[in-house]
């Protein structure tokens, strides 16, 4: 069995970074900004995360810029405080399989981020816990948000709730205002939504479901990203009560998933977990439900 290396490097315009592989697959994480995962591959080939320059003013006169890779928010989102830069070094710990990832308190927010990414040695799976720690001196009420940025061109399946409800509804679904119920790249099937990444269409699309199966897949450069996390039935969910959220534009494709709504009491925390699976030789399949769908039971059934 492959063993793990972590070790610190130096990624790209990203500066100074920890990289952790088992030979299989390979990640990096930022420790000059961030907290991000800017990188999540198949090792020696394209990264699955996207990676982009761009930036938006922010509070204080100061930028935060998107980067891309893998980050965490706090929901519900709200312009400045979602996007406060993440510009300074970070404290991080190499671990025996991973890192280790601590942002100091935002400015203004009072809101403190710690990410532990582990990698399995010998497979294809990451473990991420995100935790946020309330720093300010009252009450706030929070979702932990764990986005992952997608490059682009590829295709999103997202699982639509299947119990039985009797004669009440058993879906729902939140739309911002900008998504089009007609746009061409949502395909609203019976049993899951897929969207594509249209590299040529700048126009963003974003839908949000309670993602009850909790976890959502990317078709992309010939292989099949899952990401899984644990939805949890009647608890309260931000944004109309959805687990799941994904966004899309000419660049890129967000798989963002999220934890309910608690009440942080001043130095409480709340955690969630996600996992990844990359599994390499999965070519992107025709637009047919029915294949799609029988094609990922194999990856997505739960033992």
């Amino acid at each position: 069995m492959a063993k793990v290396t972590v070790k610190e490097t130096e990624y790209k315009q990203y500066g100074k970074c920890v990289s952790v592989s088992n030979g299989v697959v390979d990640l990096v994480a930022t420790v000059d900004c961030g907290p991000r995962i800017i990188r999540f591959g198949i090792t020696g080939q394209e990264n699955e995360f996207c990676e982009h320059e761009g930036a938006k003013e922010t509070y204080g006169g100061k930028f935060w810029h998107i980067r891309g890779g893998h980050r965490l928010w706090h929901s519900p989102e709200h312009d400045p405080r979602s996007y406060i830069a993440d510009n300074d070094p970070v404290e991080y710990h190499l671990l025996e399989n991973g890192v280790h990832l601590v942002q100091k308190p935002e400015e203004w927010v009072q809101i403190q981020k710690e990410m532990t990414v582990t990698l399995a040695a010998g497979s294809n799976q990451v473990t991420v816990t995100h935790k946020l720690i309330n720093k300010n001196a009252w009450p706030v009420e929070l979702a932990v948000w764990a986005l992952t940025v997608m490059a682009p061109g590829g295709r999103e399946v997202v699982p639509q709730p299947s119990r039985d409800t009797g004669l009440l509804g058993n879906r729902l679904l939140a739309l911002w205002p900008y998504s089009k119920m007609n746009d061409h790249r949502i395909y609203w099937g019976e049993k899951m939504i897929a969207l594509k990444q249209d590299p040529k269409m700048q126009p963003p699309f974003k839908f949000g479901i309670p993602n009850e199966d909790g976890w959502a897949a990317y078709f992309n450069h010939g292989n099949l990203f899952i990401k899984r996390y644990q939805h949890q039935l009647d608890a309260k969910y931000p944004d109309f009560g959805v687990s799941y959220e994904t966004y899309t534009t000419d660049f890129m494709l967000e798989m963002e998933s999220l934890s309910p709504l608690v009440r942080l009491e001043p130095g409480a925390s709340a955690s969630h977990a996600e996992s990844w699976e990359l599994i390499p030789g999965v070519g992107t399949p025709a637009q047919d439900e029915a294949g799609l769908l029988s094609l990922l039971s194999k990856y997505t059934r739960k033992t």
